[in-house]
């Protein structure tokens, strides 16, 4: 039987499991041991709440499957207790000497967005800033319930453009599908403990929203 996806607010208890889903959906295991994939999920995910005006969980008997961030530019507020947050995950991610060699891609993909979005940012108004799906839950529409749920909160907020960031380790394919359009793309070479891996690097814009409608017929998410 298939078991029902309902859409909820964030509770506290939902932290570890969004940690978990973030390691594997973008492979943190592959890159440290498990307490600093542990430590640089708790990081990806602090600096995410803090950045967020609307959160959506997706979740099956309980259990978080998927989540969604965004942000809109005129609803945002400096969080301190988020901030504080993500400053004490980062304390501990760098207290140890891998923590440390691994934050350093990190500090890259973060330059590299800001070199992707800075002659672009006056076209938003908001962010998709964190979207994942377990893996194990692909498929069975949840990535489109939470998606249709943050384009739905936007255009409650008068965004008329929002945007994300992706790369080639994520299904950016689905976005495509979505009708983002892809608006500018970076590559780069990493050295991963010794092996060069290159990847690319995008930045997606949703179409105006007077064509968010059309975008869905055209992918036949309604």
């Amino acid at each position: 039987m298939r078991q029902e996806v309902i859409l909820r607010a964030l509770q506290k208890s939902d932290l570890g499991a969004i940690e978990d889903i973030i390691r594997r959906a973008w492979h943190y295991d592959d890159l440290a041991g498990p307490d600093t994939a542990r430590q640089l999920a708790a990081v990806f995910l602090r600096s995410c709440l803090k950045n967020q005006t609307f959160v959506r969980v997706a979740a099956v008997d309980g259990v978080p499957v998927g989540v969604i961030m965004g942000r809109s530019d005129r609803s945002y507020r400096w969080r301190l207790r988020e901030a504080a947050g993500q400053a004490a995950a980062i304390l501990r991610l760098l207290a140890s000497r891998e923590g440390r060699a691994v934050s350093r891609i990190f500090r890259s993909v973060d330059s590299i967005d800001r070199q992707l979005l800075a002659p672009r940012r006056a076209m938003f108004q908001g962010e998709l800033s964190f979207f994942a799906v377990r893996e194990d839950c692909r498929g069975l529409g949840v990535g489109q319930k939470l998606f249709d749920a943050l384009r739905t909160y936007m255009s409650r907020e008068d965004v008329q453009r929002f945007y994300l960031f992706t790369d080639t380790s994520c299904n950016y394919g689905f976005y495509e599908h979505q009708g983002m359009r892809r608006c500018a793309r970076q590559d780069h070479i990493f050295d991963m403990g010794g092996r060069r891996e290159e990847m690319h690097f995008f930045l997606y814009s949703s179409p105006p929203a007077e064509q968010w409608e059309k975008a869905d017929e055209k992918a036949g998410a309604r």
